[in-house]
């Protein structure tokens, strides 16, 4: 090992991300969201729509709305990997986690088409997560776009000051990490204003906060930011 202080090479060894009810942060920004999801099952149609940007709770919301119907987690991928007929076998209703990636692509299109209408047919519901709303992307299936344009679309809106404080607080807990407030209130002004940025600086605090084996405090946070912003 060359010379200088040695670091303690940093072990990912996961963390537990709370996705219970109890934990998702309610504010002006996601409240209508959440309203739908309470909503169910008095749903116009049989999906509901939630998009936003990268981490601003899509997943957690579709994980409550999972544990409150019983319905099966699906990532979008197996829509281009299965048939519709097989993806509804011994499933009721479904979350469809991260589609955006599978529009355009006609095969995941055509078995999400099918898999519709036969959720429809039978009375159970999907609920899907995506960074846009439907009616923002173009579709190589005009069938699907139709349907998915008509059912209801809740949109999470980027947090203000007050969520993104909270959403601190719960990621740096979700790693057993316990911050002051003064750590917070540093971090807020001097941050991208997005949920995903909030993980990120989590992340790397927690990460560094390993390796030199450091409690989190603003002087590290001060790093973290530094280092973020290069």
């Amino acid at each position: 090992m060359g010379s200088g202080q040695a670091r303690q090479i940093p072990l990912d060894l996961g963390h537990r991300t709370a996705l219970g009810r109890e934990d998702f942060l309610i504010a002006p920004c996601n409240r209508d969201a959440v309203g739908w999801v309470d909503r169910w099952p008095d749903w116009p149609a049989p999906a509901l729509i939630l998009n936003g940007l990268p981490a601003c709770g899509k997943t957690h919301l579709g994980a409550v709305w999972r544990d409150r119907t019983g319905a099966t987690w699906m990532d979008a991928a197996a829509l281009a990997e299965s048939d519709a007929q097989q993806l509804s076998e011994g499933a009721g209703n479904l979350v469809i986690d991260h589609l955006d990636p599978w529009i355009g692509d006609r095969a995941a299109e055509t078995t999400l088409f099918h898999l519709y209408n036969m959720m429809k047919e039978r009375g159970t519901t999907m609920l899907v997560t995506m960074r846009s709303a439907p009616g923002q992307i173009e579709f190589s299936l005009p069938d699907l776009s139709s349907r998915l344009r008509a059912a209801p679309a809740a949109a999470i809106a980027p947090p203000d000051d007050t969520l993104l404080a909270a959403v601190l607080v719960k990621l740096f807990s979700d790693r057993q990490l316990q911050v002051g407030a003064d750590v917070i209130a540093y971090v807020l002004p001097r941050m991208e204003r997005s949920f995903a940025a909030a993980r990120d600086i989590v992340a790397q605090a927690d990460s560094l906060a390993l390796a030199e084996k450091k409690p989190v405090s603003v002087p590290l946070l001060r790093r973290v930011l530094s280092h973020s912003q290069v």
